[in-house]
């Protein structure tokens, strides 16, 4: 039976107050294994923001988004795995719906054709 590959994202928030290569080290270890698991199509790290209410009592966290497609089972590790780590203040696993990606992805490739076609044309 062939496995299946699902389209996954995930946001992490970082405790900050450890200093920077705590924050590194913790983005690389979780970057790492989705990267072991899965293939990662992108990681966006949006920085040190504040926090719409604190988390015990710590106002800032560094914000992670991770967009990758992994096996079935591996989301559930992935959050359990979020959970024990205690750099991690809050983490979210969501299922990417396969029509939406494919729309995104026929849009890029609709916008790539029309920027090559005006540059053809000048």
């Amino acid at each position: 039976m062939d496995k299946v590959i699902n389209s996954y994202e995930t946001l992490f928030i970082v405790n900050c107050e450890n200093g920077e290569e705590a924050v590194k080290a913790t983005v690389d270890k979780f970057t790492g294994l989705v990267a072991e698991n899965g293939t990662v199509e992108s990681v966006n790290e949006w920085g040190k923001r504040r926090l719409a209410y604190p988390i015990d009592d710590i106002p800032e966290g560094y914000y992670v988004v991770v967009n990758f497609k992994s096996e079935a089972e591996f989301p559930a590790e992935l959050e359990r795995i979020f959970n024990i780590d205690e750099n991690i203040m809050r983490s979210i696993v969501v299922k990417i719906d396969p029509k939406k990606v494919a729309a995104k992805e026929a849009a890029a490739e609709a916008e790539a054709t029309a920027e090559e076609t005006a540059e053809n044309a000048e």
